[in-house]
């Protein structure tokens, strides 16, 4: 059966949380002194996220599975659960399409372990290519290993590579073409993300937004662009570079939404449904996982959490209210 909230959207990919911990502190994402983390008893074990996976998988029809944190590789044989997750079969008899999303900065030394236990694609977030500014925007000084985990992900054969980038207002916008060459010269995709509110600051104002329209003017001057037919349910609209040199994307979540054809559920480190980013709502799983109850019951779980899902999220309207809680803690 098709997971269908009551808009019509058919859900088919989830996004798992697998800690809210992170060796970076990117100034958009939480304070410079970090959070409290929760509890590692509080974290769902390896085998009862692939259980959740396998429900998504079976019951209905989920074709994707993003592997997501705080930052995923600071959890312990992280290869050991894509290697689960790798094991599991779409009803079609496809393998299921698993991807992850990481900061880089440990990624040389397992990029190949986590190709060779099934991951299939990569998104690397990298918001500066200069040291300094670099240092300024995630408190660490570890741009070099970020740009080794890069080429790492390239040489295990990860495809696509895809480089994510939040783009600020006057904090990295003049870096834009420095990234559409990067990935050019290195074959790797580069996604531009519209800076969202969802610091943990609270400092979010409309003024800071690199719109799509700013971002895509600033590279098509320099090279020159053509759309990519329709994005269906993906993120990021897509265009190619007129020359053949690849293409480039634009996460535009503020500027022109997405959420008509929004297929995702997040289910976050503790174990609670998310059926939005900007959503307070939460469904908890972990207390029922722990207390032995069945498929069914988990399926009663998500299909309410499914169910409550909104139209969109109201980003600059009068009714919009930021999240509580940081991206870090929810998963991207």
């Amino acid at each position: 059966m098709a997971l269908v909230d009551s808009f019509g959207r058919v859900h088919r990919d989830l996004r798992i949380s697998v800690t809210d911990r992170c060796n970076f502190r990117c100034t958009y994402c939480m304070p410079a002194e970090g959070m409290p983390w929760l509890p590692r008893e509080d974290l769902l074990t390896y085998e009862e996220l692939t259980r959740v996976a396998a429900l998504m998988v079976s019951r209905y029809g989920f074709d994707g599975v993003r592997i997501t944190g705080g930052e995923p590789t600071v959890r312990a044989h992280l290869p050991v659960l894509i290697g689960k997750l790798a094991a599991l079969k779409t009803p079609s008899g496809a393998p299921l399409d698993v991807a992850l999303t990481t900061n880089g900065a440990t990624l040389g030394l397992i990029a190949h372990d986590l190709a060779a236990a099934g991951l299939g694609r990569i998104n690397i977030s990298c918001d500066s290519l200069q040291p300094e500014r670099f240092m300024e925007l995630t408190k660490r000084d570890r741009l070099a290993e970020v740009l080794d985990g890069i080429a790492a992900a390239v040489a295990a054969g990860l495809s696509p590579v895809k480089i994510n980038v939040v783009v600020m207002r006057g904090v990295n916008d003049d870096e834009i073409v420095d990234f559409a060459t990067f990935g050019r010269e290195q074959g790797v995709s580069v996604r531009f993300i519209e800076f969202m509110p969802l610091d943990a600051q609270g400092a979010w104002t409309n003024d800071q937004v690199m719109t799509q329209t700013e971002v895509l003017a600033a590279i098509a001057a320099i090279y020159p662009l053509e759309p990519v037919g329709q994005r269906g349910s993906a993120p990021a609209e897509q265009f190619r570079y007129l020359d053949g040199h690849g293409d480039v994307g634009v996460i535009a979540s503020v500027t022109h939404s997405f959420c008509e054809s929004c297929d995702r559920l997040r289910l976050t480190a503790e174990g609670r449904v998310r059926n939005c980013l900007f959503s307070d709502d939460e469904f908890d799983l972990r207390a029922p996982l722990r207390s032995g109850a069945s498929d069914d019951d988990l399926a009663a779980i998500v299909e309410r959490a499914v169910a409550a899902k909104w139209a969109g999220h109201s980003i600059n309207q009068v009714q919009f209210i930021k999240p509580r809680r940081g991206m870090s803690q929810i998963g991207g």
